[in-house]
């Protein structure tokens, strides 16, 4: 069975952290709520600090939420902010999404957010969402797009942050650009195409203080992150570019002409 082989370029330092807390089943899984009963037990697959998850655990109160991500530490994370909201019906673990270790048929719900970007083999991590998702169940995927991103105003530092950023994946073995890729690696998994919805939806950063929050979290990501070290030591940036780019972000929040849109691809396959 395949393993995990891409490394998670962001880590977790207290900017990703920042923007990972600020998710909702809202904001970023709007696609997926009309498939969720009260009854339905879902699997959530890269939890990160399990904001999305609680959410849908409060959504589904006579089923159940299954949080798992691949850092342990981060898994307790997720845990105490369930804990902090008084949720029963969640447990939490450790797993790699190439060899899911649930037996098959066990989900109504399998859901990644932001999560097979950054993995080794997608196509066979959706094969394994699929296996372990009940007949008539749903496997959910969203991914941003990364060279799809549109900003303003023109900014020579958010260009060099975007071909560094892809740079810096692409090393990592992920694929920044995700979004765009889901419906094809969904059909190589094995799902046929009249099973599998695809959509898009878009995240938006412009009044005041989405730009500040935003500009200055990939402000502080461009220099503290391990997105930050493995472009130093992989030799795709230096320390000074990074400055410069994080700089560049500041700017950009602190402008009240700028305006940034997010695309995100999103998948219902029925398995």
């Amino acid at each position: 069975m395949a393993k995990e082989t891409a490394t998670y370029i962001h880590g977790h330092h207290e900017s990703v952290l920042r923007s990972h807390a600020w998710r909702t089943a809202e904001n970023s899984a709007a696609y997926l709520l009309p498939e969720l009963r009260p009854d339905s037990t879902i699997l959530d697959i890269g939890c990160g600090p399990g904001t999305i998850s609680a959410d849908f655990a409060a959504l589904v109160p006579d089923g159940h939420v299954t949080a798992v991500d691949y850092a342990p530490a981060i898994v307790e994370q997720a845990a105490k902010e369930a804990g902090s909201r008084e949720l029963g019906n969640m447990t939490f673990g450790v797993a790699d999404v190439h060899d899911l270790q649930y037996p098959d048929d066990s989900f109504d719900v399998v859901h990644a957010h932001q999560v097979l970007q950054h993995v080794g083999d997608p196509v066979q991590a959706l094969r394994e969402m699929r296996r372990v998702t009940k007949p008539g169940g749903v496997v959910a995927a969203r991914d941003s797009d990364y060279r799809a991103f549109t900003w303003f105003p023109e900014s020579e530092g958010l260009t060099d942050w975007l071909d560094l950023y892809e740079a810096v994946a692409r090393a990592g073995g992920g694929e920044p650009d995700t979004g765009r890729r889901l419906k094809s690696w969904a059909l190589r998994a094995g799902f046929p195409e009249e099973s599998v919805k695809a959509t898009s939806s878009t995240w938006t950063f412009s009044n005041e203080q989405d730009r500040s929050w935003w500009g200055g979290l990939w402000a502080d990501r461009a220099l503290h992150s391990d997105f930050a070290k493995q472009a130093v030591e992989g030799g795709h940036g230096t320390q000074e570019e990074l400055q410069a780019i994080s700089e560049a972000w500041k700017t950009w929040g602190k402008n009240p002409e700028s305006w940034l849109m997010i695309p995100h691809g999103e998948i219902l396959a029925k398995a």
